[in-house]
């Protein structure tokens, strides 16, 4: 199996950080994952720490197995994106994530978010966003991800946890031409 990107970065994902960055890292998540909630921080402080040298993209690969509102989120998440509010929901989702036990849950956030939840409910019912987080899905699996978090710095993919990615991105600055 692939140990990099076969699906390269594009405009169809969710970024956070300049497209110019020296460093890319992308994260296939799972909303549902107690391993992603437990990555959530530790990522949030890298792109504060980091700031414009590194650019964050969050795919979705939700584990239905064991996770049975993750693909409920990623739907919802995507929901959001197609009004611009993808991060705001991301974020709420992750930090709330304890709680994600029903689409109750996902309403209740959307609203919190001043969005409609009885639209989000539609989208759900009817699986609105299901193909493009398959998208994802199906491009985590062609480059080599079983579970999540999976990380990939500059398409090619790490293989520690979350807190040794800091390590990582400095070494990659370290090459880069704009350095540390």
């Amino acid at each position: 199996m692939p140990e990099r990107l076969t699906l390269p970065v594009s405009a169809r994902d969710h970024v956070r950080g300049p497209e110019d960055a020296p460093v890319t890292l992308v994260e296939y998540g799972d909303f549902q994952c107690p391993y992603c909630g437990a990555a959530y921080p530790v990522v949030a402080d890298l792109q504060r720490r980091f700031g414009d040298r590194l650019r964050f993209v969050f795919r979705h690969f939700p584990l239905t197995n064991v996770h049975p509102q993750a693909q409920a989120a990623a739907e919802a998440s995507e929901w959001a994106a197609a009004q611009g509010r993808f991060w705001e929901l991301h974020d709420r989702l992750y930090e709330t994530q304890k709680a994600l036990t029903s689409e109750a849950h996902l309403l209740e956030l959307a609203g919190g978010l001043g969005l409609d939840g009885a639209s989000l409910a539609r989208t759900l019912k009817d699986h609105l966003f299901f193909a493009r987080v398959k998208e994802d899905f199906l491009a985590g699996i062609k480059a080599g991800v079983k579970g999540t978090p999976a990380f990939f710095l500059d398409g090619e993919r790490h293989p520690g946890d979350a807190a040794s990615l800091a390590a990582a991105i400095e070494e990659k600055l370290r090459g880069s031409p704009i350095g540390l």
